[in-house]
């Protein structure tokens, strides 16, 4: 099945939404994106899982990420169930603070890989699965997250890795487990210790190893 691997250009696709007709690299435009699949409109583990991306989106905005929703469902299905999706969020009347894209045809599921061979339809028809794409301003694949359609998403968990994207594309740092912004970070391995003393003013610490290589060195940004 046809699908992105890291660093490819997601494809300029148009598509049909509940703000209209997109094409997908203008609706981008400079921003970083993140595009979430889920497998069908009026389905419980969905309607919790946007009901708290909209409740959130706002830390989305603040990182600079346009978000968008795919599923299988139409533009007539989507507008009718967001009112559902705001209600679970307690957000009232007030509409979905992002698009959500309709391929009935499943056309772009297929060409984006985002198909869930084990959750079918009534006509025996695959679901979209709960796959997750960050796409950096460049239009290319940053980080692919896939869930299965009986897993919710951890939206805390996408912030999370959106904060460590940002981070080591500015700079030449990695970050290391369970990491949150304010954290240290690592020093990556390309970079003389002359250079990350250069590069990094609050100093690099080095923890010792039984191997005695010198690789786990710490900084904090």
């Amino acid at each position: 099945m046809p699908g992105l691997l890291l660093g490819d250009e997601i494809p300029n696709f148009e598509a049909d939404t509940t703000v209209g007709r997109i094409k997908f690299h203008d609706f981008l435009g400079n921003s970083w994106g993140i595009l979430f699949s889920h497998p069908r409109d009026f389905t419980p583990v969905c309607t919790t899982e946007l009901a708290c991306a909209a409740n959130i989106s706002n830390e989305f905005k603040k990182r600079g990420v346009k978000m968008i929703a795919l599923s299988i469902d139409s533009v007539a299905d989507h507008n009718s169930w967001s009112k559902d999706v705001m209600a679970v969020g307690k957000q009232g009347d007030t509409a979905l603070p992002f698009p959500i894209i309709a391929d009935d045809k499943r056309e772009l599921s297929v060409q984006l890989g985002m198909l869930d061979p084990d959750e079918k339809d009534k006509d025996g028809m695959p679901l979209t699965a709960r796959c997750v794409f960050v796409i950096g301003p460049d239009k290319k694949l940053k980080l692919s997250i896939l869930y299965p359609a009986t897993t919710g998403r951890n939206f805390d968990e996408l912030l999370r890795v959106i904060d460590s994207l940002q981070l080591t594309a500015q700079k030449k740092v990695a970050t290391p487990v369970d990491w949150k912004p304010g954290d240290k970070v690592m020093v990556i391995p390309s970079l003389s210790d002359a250079e990350a003393a250069s590069l990094f003013p609050n100093g690099v610490t080095t923890e010792e190893v039984p191997s005695g290589k010198k690789y786990l060195r710490y900084t904090q940004i």
